[in-house]
């Protein structure tokens, strides 16, 4: 702080005795540390995770039981068209969604039939057949489909000739 001295200044000289300033940096230390193991923990936790889609063992042409093939085509606005069986057969194609009385549910009854039908439920081979017009969103949340209702055989596969046409047909 100043001074003001109205005095002569050379008969009373006071001499202003200057403290040296410090600063106690020890508070701002721990900040830096508690910031440092909160971002490290917080990246940590958010690190994303992938799921392994691993391709089959067997040969392309495997035959799969009637009772326990069960084809999902993606289509364009969310919706799902699903048919059971073979495609030559001509099965009766049916639609759905995403939405909680959509696709889980119906998984999870054509996981009883086949368990029903076969003895096991680990029989079920799913076919994710995605078209052109479904979204990446669609084929994610298909995945989780498949990862809620822990399906052990499910495959990628792409439209053939004839699910085109079905397709067509139907739109």
């Amino acid at each position: 702080m100043a001074e003001l001295q109205t005095n002569n200044p050379k008969k009373d000289k006071k001499r202003i005795n200057k403290k040296s300033t410090r600063v106690d940096l020890t508070p701002m230390v721990d900040l830096g540390f508690l910031l440092i193991t909160f971002f490290v923990f917080t990246t940590t936790m958010s690190m994303p995770r992938t799921m392994w889609v691993e391709a089959p063992k067997g040969e392309a042409n495997d035959k799969v039981c009637q009772s326990c093939a069960f084809t999902v085509i993606l289509d364009s606005n969310n919706v799902i068209r699903y048919y059971e069986g073979d495609l030559a057969n001509h099965p009766q194609i049916k639609e759905t969604s995403f939405g909680p009385n959509g696709i889980r549910k119906i998984l999870l009854d054509k996981r009883r039939s086949v368990k029903a039908i076969r003895g096991k439920e680990d029989e079920l081979t799913l076919i994710i057949k995605p078209s052109d017009f479904s979204t990446l969103q669609n084929f994610v949340d298909m995945m989780d489909e498949v990862e809620i209702n822990n399906i052990k055989k499910y495959y990628v596969d792409e439209l053939t000739v004839e699910d085109k046409k079905l397709l067509k047909r139907i739109n």
